[in-house]
């Protein structure tokens, strides 16, 4: 019974199968009722919803090539600022003076030969005051742009009484003793140096020798046993003309030590570890350290072999480009999704409430124009300053988008309105980009407020009730 049963059912849908084959008039209705229900689902709401999200989400792959481009261009830019960097003189960090004396230890082996070891005592200074002027200025290298300084630094201090530590089997060598002051480029020197000890003029010799603590050295012999033996403090002063790039960085080797920078740049930046007292004006800005032994992890002196890092007890200032349109350009390509997703749903609620089919096509090339925006901005910008690249881009994508859908619309107001929309999208953009410290703020209202606009003018749309697109 099961068999027969699955026989006739099966010669049932063979025989409509041959039906519907081989009678033409069969043929062409169910033909005609397959387009009637596959065009029933291309025009309902749900159907052009999820083609517009999919198309949503194809736009983010060039909407990330911009970014990707943004980068590389960053990147290049990086490249060729430190290139004009290297040929004027790159950061300086400063360090000094100490005072090296070297010293001869004596030793027995167990075969009773006697050698010898060479070592370095190195102190620091007691107190050491720092009075630096910056001269900042810009210079340009095509398109790209950095920031370069001269300087010009007066140095003082002294050197506590010098109590050397007892050392068995050891000689010092006080006639050998020297000054060593520390300068990471030395290519940044543009004058001699003019340093002085108990009021006696020395010589400064650039060695160009590496040291494990302060970096590349200057040193000044000093040859004279008799003032380092002196039982009063020793008094130093240096002056010091020095070119640097984008920041100064000072390194706080006195027991006590006391930084002041000044310089006629509106938008410094102070950096490393200690926040300095300063004030910031129209016509430049003026910066006190004043850091005390305990405040950093620098012994008072310390002998070869022994090695500090004193990176953690830098600071400095730090030359800021205001205008670094690299990051302002990254941070309105990561808003292209909002201004895509926006004017969709301004193309879909026309779609809806006219009546009037809107092809996924034209999606497609009003989204491209949206990220062409992104393309626009950044080229026009490494020309120019950002806010008129600014205008200029906006107003170019503005006009395109604005043509093209008045030929899609026919409709002055429905033009009208997605103009107005695109004008607000890109001046609230530009605020956003303006203000950094409260942009998260402004632009999570700003959000806000398009979502409860949307959810307003879409709150007497029937989505059930079906709708021909």
């Amino acid at each position: 019974m099961h068999w027969k049963s699955l026989s006739n059912n099966f010669f049932y849908l063979f025989t409509l199968k041959y039906k519907v084959l081989f009678n033409p008039y069969k043929q062409v209705k169910f033909m005609e009722t397959t387009i009637r229900k596959a065009s029933k689902i291309n025009q309902s709401i749900t159907f052009k919803a999820m083609v517009i999200g999919v198309l949503t989400l194809i736009l983010l792959i060039p909407g990330l090539m911009i970014q990707d481009l943004i980068r590389e261009r960053q990147d290049r830019s990086i490249e060729t600022i430190e290139k004009i960097n290297a040929k004027w003189s790159n950061a300086q960090t400063f360090c000094g003076p100490v005072l090296s004396i070297p010293y001869t230890t004596t030793h027995v082996d167990s075969n009773n030969k006697t050698y010898f070891q060479e070592h370095v005592l190195t102190i620091t200074p007691g107190n050491l005051t720092i009075d630096t002027r910056l001269f900042p200025e810009e210079r340009y290298y095509g398109i790209y742009k950095t920031i370069l300084y001269k300087s010009e630094t007066d140095i003082s201090g002294n050197f506590d009484k010098i109590n050397f530590p007892k050392i068995e089997n050891g000689t010092i060598h006080w006639d050998q003793a020297y000054m060593a002051v520390g300068v990471s480029d030395l290519r940044g020197i543009t004058d001699n140096i003019d340093f002085k000890l108990e009021n006696k003029q020395y010589t400064v010799e650039t060695t160009g020798n590496l040291d494990t603590q302060i970096g590349k050295m200057l040193a000044i012999p000093l040859n004279d046993p008799e003032v380092l033996q002196s039982e009063q403090p020793l008094t130093f002063k240096c002056q010091l003309k020095l070119n640097g790039s984008s920041n100064i960085n000072f390194i706080p080797i006195g027991k006590t030590t006391k930084v002041h920078v000044a310089g006629n740049w509106k938008s410094p930046g102070f950096i490393g570890n200690f926040t300095p007292d300063h004030t910031i004006t129209e016509n430049g800005f003026e910066a006190n350290w004043s850091i005390l032994s305990f405040n950093r992890s620098i012994p008072e002196m310390w002998t070869d072999g022994q090695t500090y890092s004193f990176e953690d007890s830098s600071f400095g200032v730090n030359l800021v480009d205001p205008v670094n349109h690299y990051q302002q350009n990254m941070r309105s390509a990561k808003y292209a999704i909002m201004f895509i997703a926006l004017t969709f749903v301004v193309f879909f609620f026309v779609e809806i409430l006219t009546g009037k089919r809107i092809h996924p096509i034209q999606y497609l090339l009003v989204g491209l124009a949206l990220i062409l925006f992104y393309s626009l901005l950044l080229s026009i910008s490494e020309q120019i300053n950002f806010g008129i690249a600014y205008l200029i881009a906006s107003i170019a994508t503005i006009g395109l988008i604005t043509a093209y859908t008045h030929s899609i619309f026919r409709n002055r107001i429905q033009t009208g309105a997605l103009t107005g929309m695109l004008c607000l999208l890109y001046i609230f953009l530009y605020v956003v980009l303006q203000l950094e410290d409260v942009a998260l703020l402004i632009g999570s209202i700003g959000l806000f407020v398009i979502l409860g606009t949307i959810m307003y003018f879409s709150r007497k749309i029937n989505w059930y009730k079906p709708h021909t697109l």
